[in-house]
């Protein structure tokens, strides 16, 4: 069954800006008939200017499909809207307007630090020293100083990933989509590279939509956490997360911290559970 797309209408004068980010009605299926699979239904979803939102659901409910059609990699279906600052994005005119940081941290080999953090600005066109001299200077706010000449197996995993986001900084665009960047990590780096993040992101106040399946990280991370349904993926919950900025570590001892887990591993276990009964009719 199609829709109409959504008529997007103009702010008028004197009206607040825009969201950074708006879903509205959005989908994705993959192929046709009998064999179609829909992958992400309905979504609506608001992001404002310089905020941290963490996205977090079962495995398989199209948060990477999402993250996909929001980066420009992928066409949502005709039905509803995607908009980037209040301007409505089809075809791919999204590609190349946010900053789009995958699992892996898919550095070069054979590139030092400093030359895969420069990668996005080669291709921008950026001539080779400017983009360096750029990539230097950010050397030290990302914990790299001294690092510039290193290859890749010469980082440990933590080291890599601050790479990868350092090349995600340096390709400047006011929104940032982190897909589990920290994920391969061990549980006392990647608690440390979550508050490292943090304190880059007060520093640059980016717009942020990060996916995770840490509930933990997606509390000390985000300003609000959306859990996603069972696929057919849509928002099933929005929740804010009303605790101080800065994040101490010690947060997660909170009682406040505590029951806000409690509610949302509730949310998304109740989606699991319908997961797997999915699968299990599969099979």
């Amino acid at each position: 069954m199609k829709f109409m797309p959504h008529e997007v209408m103009p702010p008028a004068a004197g009206t607040p800006a825009p969201p950074m980010l708006e879903l509205v009605n959005v989908w994705k299926r993959f192929g046709d008939g009998q064999a179609q699979t829909v992958a992400v239904s309905g979504v609506d979803l608001r992001i404002a200017k310089s905020e941290f939102v963490t996205l977090v659901g079962p495995s398989g409910c199209g948060k990477s499909t999402l993250f996909n059609m929001i980066a420009g990699l992928l066409p949502p279906d005709d039905d509803g809207s995607l908009l980037f600052g209040g301007a409505p994005q089809r075809d791919g005119q999204l590609l190349g307007k946010v900053s789009f940081m995958p699992q892996r941290d898919l550095l070069f080999p054979w590139r030092t630090v400093l030359d895969n953090a420069i990668l996005a600005l080669e291709v921008e066109g950026v001539p080779r020293k400017e983009a360096r001299d750029r990539a230097r200077a950010m050397l030290p706010e990302f914990g790299l100083a001294g690092f510039a000449d290193h290859y890749p197996h010469q980082l440990s995993g933590g080291m890599r990933q601050r790479v990868a986001l350092m090349r995600t900084f340096l390709f400047e665009r006011d929104l940032l989509l982190l897909d589990e960047p920290f994920g391969a990590l061990d549980a006392l780096t990647r608690s440390r590279m979550q508050h490292w993040l943090l304190e880059i992101w007060a520093r640059h106040r980016r717009t942020v939509l990060f996916i995770t399946h840490d509930i933990d990280e997606a509390i000390v991370l985000g300003d609000r956490v959306l859990v996603m349904t069972a696929r057919p993926g849509t928002v099933k919950s929005e929740t804010v997360v009303d605790l101080p900025r800065p994040r101490d570590p010690s947060i997660v001892l909170s009682p406040e911290f505590i029951g806000l887990k409690q509610r949302l591993l509730a949310e998304i276990e109740e989606e699991s559970r319908k997961t797997f009964a999915q699968e299990e009719r599969a099979s």
